[in-house]
């Protein structure tokens, strides 16, 4: 068991624990398991109902933003290589590098070598730090976990605008939770950061999406992000 200080904060943390949490979480959850994502998402956040839980949600979040991050660069690095052009990949704003090179880049939230599904534990773990906000800022740094939610939330809709990614409810329900995680995350902080550039772009716009069901076979609903941004984070 070990005690950390963050401020005049003193935090426990049991890093066994946390890498027996980490390790089942990888292994018995994700796109192998024939159960439905969101009953997984909601088992893998019973998981993490402690402060050495939401330890191991902020690196879920973490590792998957490093990952995607890092798909990214080599995806525009072998561009670079065929084609001699030249890509910016800026972790604080996606939609530039989606709006130039789209066509030629692959969405690949799915398949990513850190092994974290985005509806399954990524969607766990940004429920588990917005549900327990308050808690939050106090077991972690607070402004790099915001920055990791608000940078999966660019990727999901960067992946629906540009990347072929078909809208389904877990993705709709994912994007919503970013938001709401980012909102509690923004009000337990005594002085949160400036909104990042992709959300403000997308607060100025008003573009509905349609929503299908998980096998793509029917339209359930419609998703406006930029409003519920507008609703959630403009307070």
């Amino acid at each position: 068991m070990r005690w950390f200080r963050l401020g005049k904060r003193q935090v426990e943390h049991d890093p066994a624990r946390q890498q027996a949490l980490r390790r089942q979480v990888r292994q018995e959850f994700g796109r192998h398991v024939p159960v439905r994502f969101p009953e997984q998402a909601e088992a893998v956040g019973r998981l993490l109902d402690d402060d050495d839980g939401l330890t191991v949600a902020a690196e879920i979040l973490r590792e998957f933003a490093d990952a995607a991050h890092a798909e990214l660069r080599a995806q525009a690095a072998e561009l670079h290589r065929r084609t001699g052009h030249g890509l910016v990949v800026d972790r604080r704003n996606y939609r530039p590098l989606w709006q130039e090179a789209g066509q030629y880049l692959r969405w690949s939230l799915f398949e990513l070598p850190a092994g974290l599904h985005p509806y399954v534990q990524v969607a766990a773990a940004v429920t588990v730090v917005g549900d327990r906000a308050r808690r939050s800022v106090r077991v972690t740094d607070p402004e790099p976990l915001l920055g990791y939610v608000f940078e999966v939330l660019d990727l999901t809709l960067a992946g629906w605008e540009y990347g072929r990614v078909q809208v389904d409810v877990d993705a709709a329900a994912l994007a919503a939770r970013l938001i709401l995680t980012a909102r509690e995350l923004r009000a337990a902080m005594p002085e949160p950061p400036p909104l990042p550039p992709p959300v403000r772009e997308l607060m100025r716009r008003n573009n509905t999406v349609e929503v299908s069901d998980p096998s793509g076979s029917r339209i359930v609903g419609a998703y406006n992000p930029g409003m519920e941004m507008r609703q959630s984070l403009l307070v």
